[in-house]
This record gives C-alpha cells, sequence and structure tokens, in this order.
C-alpha cells in the first residue's frame, strides 16, 4: 500500500508518478534510454571529461536517481584510470530506499549499480548528505531543499547539468529566473546544460544567464529537447600537490581519510600525544545546546555524516543508541523542540517520559530524556587504525613552520626539516597554537574507568558514561587552561558525583570500587565552534582544531570540507553553514563591529 505522505504513486501500469506534481518520473518503457540521450548526450558526455581527472555534474531533480545511475554506468566504463566524479543533485520531495528500488526494477542492466545506491541511500531530513561510492570512483552530494536555497548554499562548479525538474507546466519553481541564475553562477567556464523541454521561458531565461542554447532532435514522443553552454575554455586540472596533517589523532586521521577520497595521500606528523582520542571509548552525539538553528543543523549533519561512516566500520562499534537524559529545568521544552524539528531523521529520536528512560537505561530514572538511535559509542583506536592505514605517519614533533617559494617546510625543535609539503593542515588540538595564531584554550579533561562491570545504556547529562570494551568510562573533569595530563584521584571523587547526578544507581555501585583513569587537554575557542578552514593570511595553510569534547561527532564531516577546500573540489558543507566554522570569523566580526562603530560615530557627532 502506497504511503498517502509518499510523493510518488504508481499507474496501473506500474509507472512512478509525482503525487505533488502530477507528471511521470520517466517512462518505464523508454526511462534509461531518454536519461541517455537527454542528458548524457546532451551534455557531450563521455568526451567532455575525456583527460579529466575531476569532473563535477549537477543535476536539477534527483527523484528516483535513474540519471545518476546512467551517468555511473557510463563513468565507470569510459572515465580515465584514477579519475574521480562528483555529483551535486537537488530534491526537495525525497523518496525512500525501497520506493527508488521499485522505480529502478525495471533495469535489470544497472542492478549492481541500483544496489550501491540503495546500501547508503540518503536520509530524508533536510540538509547536503554526502553519498561514497568509492567502487566507482565518485561522490554524491544530495540537497534535501528547494533549488534556489541548495543553488546558493552549494559552493562547488559543474561541468555538466542534467536539468530535469519536471516539466515547467506544473513544476515552474525548478525553472524560475532565480533557479537558472543559482545553475550559471554554480557553472564551471564552458560547462554545458541539458533539458527535456523546450518550453520558452526555460530557452530565454539560460539565455539571460549567458548560456548558448540549441534546440536538438527529441527523444521519443517529444519533438525536440535542450542543449546550452557557457562561454570559456574548459580548465586544465591542477597538479595535486603534496600533503602533510600536524596530528593524529581522531581530526588528523579524519583529514587522512578524506584525502584519501579525493585521490592525495598525505603524509601524517604525530608526536604520539593522542590526547581524548587516546581513550578506550568515546561517544558520538551532536551538540544539543546549539538549538534548532544553523549551528545545531550544522552539528545534526555532522553527526549523521559520522554515524555513517562509522557504522561502515563495525568493529569500532562498542554501543549502538544513546540516551540524554534531562539534566536542567529547560531541557524537558528544549528535548520537545528537538523531537518535533526536521533536524534529524524522523523516528531516530525518540522522546522518553521517565517510564521510558528507566526502561531504556535499564535503572530507576527519575526524569525523561531524549533517546538517539543513531548514537554509538566507539573504540578510537579501531577508527584511527583503519583511516591512517593508507598513508604515512611519521613519529615526530613539529615545532615551527616556515613558508618558502615552493610550499610550507615542517622543522623539528632542533631546527631539522621533517618534510616539505604544498599543503599543510593542523589538527593538533590546542597543539595548533603553538604553529599558528589561532584563538583556542586549553581545557584539561580526566575521565575516570571501572574495570569488569556490565555494560550499560549509553547516557549523557552534564557528565556522561559509556561503555568501553572491558567496563565503564564516566566523567569528565573539565579545567581551563589547564594542560596536565597526570591522572589525580580527586578528579576520580568529581567524576563520580557528576555520575550520580545522571545514573546514581551506577555509581553507588562504583563507588568502593578501585578506578583508573586518563587525561587529556582538548581545544576550545571563544565561541565554542570549531575552526575548519584556510588559516588566515597563510596560503596553503588549513585548520581542523577547536572541536572540544564533539571531535568524533565533527571531525569526519568537518575533515571533508576542509580536504575540498584545499584541493579545489566541491564542499559538502553548505555556506552558510561554512561561515560558522570558518577560522576568519573573529577577524571578520571585529571589523563589522569597528565598522559600526565609526558609522554610529559619524552619525552621532557633527563634527567629523
Amino acid at each position: 500500500m502506497t504511503d498517502p505522505a509518499s510523493p510518488i504513486t504508481w499507474t496501473e501500469d506500474g509507472e512512478p508518478r509525482s503525487r505533488l506534481f502530477g507528471d511521470v518520473y520517466f517512462s518505464q518503457a523508454d526511462g534509461l534510454a531518454e536519461s541517455r540521450a537527454v542528458f548524457l548526450d546532451g551534455c557531450g558526455l563521455p568526451d567532455a571529461w575525456a583527460g579529466r581527472q575531476t569532473f563535477t555534474v549537477g543535476e536539477l531533480g534527483f527523484g528516483t536517481g535513474l540519471n545518476i545511475l546512467a551517468l555511473l554506468a557510463l563513468w565507470r566504463r569510459a572515465r580515465d584510470l584514477g579519475a574521480r566524479l562528483h555529483i551535486f543533485s537537488i530534491e526537495a520531495h525525497p523518496l525512500t530506499a525501497e520506493e527508488a528500488g521499485r522505480a529502478l526494477a525495471a533495469w535489470p542492466e544497472l542492478d549492481d549499480l541500483k544496489d550501491l545506491l540503495l546500501a547508503c541511500w540518503p536520509r530524508q531530513v533536510r540538509g547536503f548528505h554526502r553519498i561514497d561510492l568509492p567502487e566507482v570512483g565518485a561522490v554524491i552530494d544530495l540537497a534535501i531543499m528547494d533549488a534556489d536555497q541548495a543553488l546558493a548554499e552549494w559552493t562547488g562548479q559543474a561541468d555538466a547539468w542534467f536539468l530535469d525538474g519536471f516539466a515547467p507546466s506544473v513544476n515552474p519553481g525548478m525553472w524560475s529566473p532565480a533557479v537558472l541564475a543559482g545553475v550559471a553562477a554554480r557553472s564551471a567556464p564552458g560547462a554545458r546544460a541539458a533539458t527535456f523541454t523546450v518550453a520558452g521561458a526555460v530557452r530565454r531565461g539560460l539565455a539571460e544567464q549567458g548560456f548558448a542554447v540549441d534546440k536538438r532532435p527529441g527523444f521519443g514522443r517529444k519533438k525536440e529537447r535542450l542543449e546550452a553552454r557557457l562561454p570559456g575554455a574548459v580548465g586544465a586540472d591542477p597538479p595535486r600537490p603534496t600533503v602533510a596533517i600536524v596530528g593524529a589523532g581522531i581530526a588528523g586521521a579524519s583529514l587522512a581519510k578524506a584525502f584519501l577520497a579525493l585521490g592525495v595521500r598525505p603524509v601524517v606528523i604525530d608526536a604520539g600525544t593522542a590526547g581524548a582520542s587516546g581513550n578506550p571509548a568515546a561517544m558520538v552525539m551532536p551538540r544539543l545546546d546549539a538549538g534548532s538553528g544553523p549551528i545545531g543543523a550544522l552539528y545534526a549533519q555532522a553527526f549523521a555524516r559520522a554515524a555513517d561512516l562509522y557504522s561502515g566500520l563495525q568493529r569500532a562499534i562498542i554501543a549502538n543508541g544513546v540516551v540524554q537524559i534531562e539534566a536542567e529545568p529547560k531541557d524537558p521544552g528544549r528535548f520537545d523542540r528537538i523531537a518535533a524539528s526536521d533536524l534529524f531523521e524522523a523516528r531516530r529520536v525518540r522522546r522518553l517520559d521517565g517510564g521510558l528512560a528507566s526502561a531504556a537505561l535499564d535503572e530507576p530514572a527519575r526524569l525523561g530524556g531524549l533517546e538517539f538511535i543513531d548514537g554509538l559509542v566507539v573504540e578510537p583506536a579501531v577508527v584511527l587504525d583503519a583511516w591512517l592505514s593508507g598513508v604515512e605517519v611519521r613519529q615526530a614533533s613539529v615545532a615551527a613552520l616556515l613558508r618558502e617559494p615552493a610550499g610550507w617546510r615542517l622543522i623539528n625543535r632542533d631546527g631539522a626539516s621533517i618534510l616539505r609539503a604544498d599543503i599543510v593542515c593542523l589538527a593538533g588540538g590546542a597543539h595548533v597554537a603553538a604553529l599558528h595564531p589561532a584563538p583556542l584554550q586549553p581545557v584539561r579533561g580526566q575521565v575516570s574507568l571501572a574495570v569488569g562491570v556490565v555494560p550499560l545504556a549509553p547516557a549523557i547529562w552534564g557528565g556522561y558514561a559509556i561503555p568501553t570494551r572491558h567496563g565503564v568510562l564516566f566523567g569528565a573533569t573539565h579545567d581551563r587552561d589547564d594542560k596536565g595530563v597526570d591522572v589525580r584521584e580527586g578528579d576520580h571523587s568529581r567524576n563520580l558525583a557528576l555520575l550520580a547526578e545522571g545514573r546514581p544507581t551506577l555509581a553507588a555501585a562504583l563507588k568502593d570500587m578501585p578506578l583508573t583513569g586518563r587525561a587529556g587537554v582538548r581545544a576550545v575557542t571563544p565561541d565554542f565552534l570549531p575552526l575548519a578552514g584556510a588559516a588566515e593570511d597563510a596560503e596553503g595553510l588549513f585548520l581542523l582544531t577547536g572541536l572540544g569534547s564533539r571531535g568524533f561527532c565533527a571531525a569526519p564531516l568537518l575533515a571533508e570540507h576542509v580536504a575540498a577546500l584545499a584541493l579545489g573540489a566541491p564542499s559538502p558543507l553548505p555556506k552558510s553553514w561554512q561561515e560558522i566554522v570558518d577560522p576568519h570569523r573573529f577577524g571578520l566580526r571585529l571589523k563589522r563591529k569597528l565598522g559600526r562603530s565609526v558609522v554610529r560615530k559619524t552619525t552621532s557627532d557633527p563634527a567629523i
């Protein structure tokens, strides 16, 4: 039975049809042939990517994914060795994997690619969603949002566009001047575009944006279709740079993974201080104090990406599902809003009353909470080993960076050169400030460990308690400007007191047990948000630091963003979210503040 809330319905002969727009997604008789004729041939593929190591295709209207499967089949057959395909597609009304699978079943020749795509089918929540297809050297960023917003938020440049919204007569918003202007703005010189429609508004709209537009013979019953091309010469691929990453914790390992996915093999330099990444267990949860605005949305997307990546590394997972317990008077109302929001996938966040919380935690709970089905506890050592396995890791302490005409030289404490690199990424937590001016404050945190305790349900409140492979880890202390990594007995007492606030039964059971612990130093920024992007006034230098206590949540997605910036590839982060983590933001805020001060002084003092 078809879900009445679904955007898709089916005709009597099995054709998929849009419930919202009253138009077919494609004809089951010739939909694949039409995709190939209209979009692949219309954009001059595969000739357009001949000799290219990177190629980017944009699409309006992801739908069932049929156009993308046709593209992937051609890419797999006709790409240059080692080349990588980036796809940016937009869909305001996403289908489920089951619905797409039913629609695509008509073409068994695509079954292997279809199965790859359906296995990592994107979430339906609004935002950008990354789909990795390393088997065919491709990655898809799918924007679940309206087309004009998605184009304004994407910072990539497409070499080809598949314009495949439903017909302009029933879906004019997809073909509006704003959308066509966005397509042009996000196109590389010489970009090509193709579409099935020859509607006058589309022809004129593309021409007004600078495209040379031509009618071509149509496919099937359609007499004509459009091909369009922007002026300009197609740029040559730049040479692949050498990359050094300083730090081998979760930030550095995430960067190594991200660069490898883009075809660059970095060298990782590490002094052997793992910090919080050296704990026997780490929790993967979003920041909920950020609310439901852009910051909350950024962490929700980072959480979803991290959960997807760790789920592909099953041997690293210690526990699935995390309960966030109410800890402050404002939490019940805040948790109600979060559970009702569109930040997280439907039915993946569950509001708990006291009874449900007791059942989820397996101990009496006075208060309710939120259960995150996709929350995880992972074993850091397994994650780091897996993500660093494809790169060289050198044990060395970087004392200074020297900018040279040919790039960067990394220098050790004796003044000797460790290596040279075109691009350097600093991912060493609080240590970054010693190599580049960055607004970072060290925060010491000690966790406590009890061995031999029965595994428990992971939970977080003002503190947290999570299972390890051999017991339980809980804490943690939070001491600013303290760089000590010694384990302190008094901090065990502090952690037990914090544990009693959220898990009193567990705290009572651990009260007289022997405890061990670890202390590490995290880095935080003045606004408690990460630094992820190009460093100020230092060409070729990039930062991924300031992750605070959410490193295992935020690092994977932010590393993909940083690697994309470093290599000129499309970023998985919307533009407005890039600004949230931009290392330049503090200087920009100061300039804006000073500018407002000058304006106020000028308008209020007639003597000036």
